[in-house]
């Protein structure tokens, strides 16, 4: 039988193509509501541990309560869909970790330091996951980059398949996240045990985004350095299906 990912057909029912049903049935994730799920989890725990210690609430008890509000994002996923998704159930287990921990501890800067070891354990994460079968990141681009920016249409399943290069910019850009987050791990922990405990917060917070954002600059250099737009949009360099022969 032949393989018809390896037959060259009409863009219309190429099986390299993606499925224009499957797609509207599976949209990526709105960049409206990634905006507010950053906000959930990171302004408003920082609003909340400003607005107690401004009525007076101990440092502890505001960082516990601010510390537990992305457990409740991860609570409506699992009663929605009854199931955590890789990073969220990731996120809720190193929460619940980390909480109890410090509940033992009673330390308000080990609570501080909590993001810095979160991040940390995920950029082991990210680096753990380049020799997988299919890195973190390429999970985690997926649902945001594949078939726009002039893509052909060509399914990632198919380019990781066909292209060294593609798997090669996967595996190099998950390395450089798992870096990152190591590094933006360590400034974390040592703001937290140097610093003064109610700046900690703030700062914390302000990093999360400068962090963001030198990523996606570096990666977006790297990306068009190594050609992947030009993979995706079937240009020079892209390996071609060949017909099988008989």
């Amino acid at each position: 039988m032949t393989d018809p990912a390896l037959t060259d057909r009409p863009a219309s029912t190429d099986a390299t193509r993606t499925d224009p049903t499957r797609a509207a049935a599976n949209p990526p994730p709105p960049r409206r509501r990634l905006l507010l799920t950053l906000l959930w989890d990171l302004a408003v725990p920082l609003g909340l541990y400003y607005g107690l210690r401004a009525a007076g609430v101990s440092v502890f008890a505001a960082l516990l309560l601010g510390a537990l509000l992305p457990a409740v994002t991860c609570a409506v996923q699992w009663a929605r869909q009854r199931t955590l998704e890789g990073p969220a159930g990731f996120v809720a287990g190193t929460m619940v970790l980390g909480v109890a921990a410090a509940l033992v501890s009673g330390s308000p800067r080990f609570l501080l330091a909590k993001d810095g070891w979160l991040t940390g354990a995920a950029g082991l994460w990210f680096l753990l996951s380049i020799r997988a079968h299919r890195p973190l990141l390429f999970h985690f681009g997926r649902p945001l980059l594949e078939g726009r920016f002039g893509a052909d249409g060509t399914s990632w399943d198919v380019l990781w398949e066909r292209e060294p290069a593609f798997r090669r910019i996967w595996r190099v850009s998950t390395a450089i996240w798992g870096v990152a987050m190591l590094l933006d791990a360590a400034a974390r922990v040592v703001m937290a045990y140097t610093l003064p405990v109610d700046l900690v917060p703030l700062l914390g917070g302000l990093l999360w985004p400068v962090t963001l954002v030198l990523l996606q600059l570096v990666n977006g250099v790297y990306y068009e350095l190594a050609g992947l737009w030009r993979l995706t949009g079937g240009g020079p360099g892209r390996r071609r299906a060949r017909r099988p022969h008989g």
